[in-house]
């Protein structure tokens, strides 16, 4: 775990159900910002044992920048009784579009946290262009509930699988699903470039500045 700024880390772990077919390494990255009052654990994976220190003197809160990064926010969840903020799953109608499949195929969405549908947990799902009451703005990426994050206190992006450093830097995922093109992507995502942006914080590669997110965006 690093420690970028005062209250901002970073760190990397493996992920438990990765395989060697998946098209992104192993290792995948989570975030934290204490603003003093919350902790705010973005995409979390094999949280430190400090940062869960910390989280039982602030009210913890979970972020998820996509669906399918819920990780270990379940556990969490349980563990520390933490607010949970997450865009919402793909539903059936999404899943046909983004994979070409069909609507037995697709049956009633995603199964991305699933568990929510069972268990007496509030979730505050969220979209792009929503401000979080935890002083979050997010912008859509790639999907509609594939995020960006702008969090304005630390001056820090935190990125779902939009922006990705998957070995040669910080870079636009080019994995787009039909009829979306690279020019659109980019079309909602260059707002982040008039925002004072000094960190960038990915869920897969490493911390990354203001020039990288320039470059991503160019």
């Amino acid at each position: 775990m690093r420690e970028l700024r005062a209250g901002v880390w970073h760190w990397q772990a493996p992920h438990p159900e990765w395989t060697p077919q998946q098209r992104w390494p192993q290792n995948v990255s989570s975030c934290a910002i204490d603003d003093g009052e919350r902790l705010l654990l973005f995409d979390p994976l094999a949280v430190p044992d400090a940062l869960l220190t910390l989280a039982g003197e602030r009210e913890p809160v979970i972020v998820l920048t996509a669906p399918w990064h819920e990780r270990d926010a379940r556990a969490l969840v349980q563990r520390l009784g933490a607010t949970l903020f997450a865009p919402p799953p793909d539903a059936a109608g999404d899943l046909i579009d983004k994979y070409g499949i069909t609507a037995e195929q697709a049956g009633d969405g995603s199964p991305d946290l699933e568990w929510l549908r069972s268990r007496p947990v509030t979730v505050h799902w969220y979209h792009g262009g929503d401000r979080l009451p935890v002083g979050i703005e997010a912008y859509a990426g790639r999907e509609h509930n594939d995020l960006v994050l702008w969090v304005a206190r630390v001056r820090a992006i935190v990125a779902g699988d939009s922006l990705a450093d998957f070995g040669t830097g910080l870079a636009l995922n080019d994995w787009l699903r039909g009829g979306v093109t690279r020019e659109q992507v980019l079309e909602r995502l260059r707002p982040l470039l008039g925002l004072p942006v000094e960190v960038v914080l990915p869920a897969h590669g490493a911390a990354a500045d203001r020039a990288a997110l320039e470059r991503a965006l160019s």
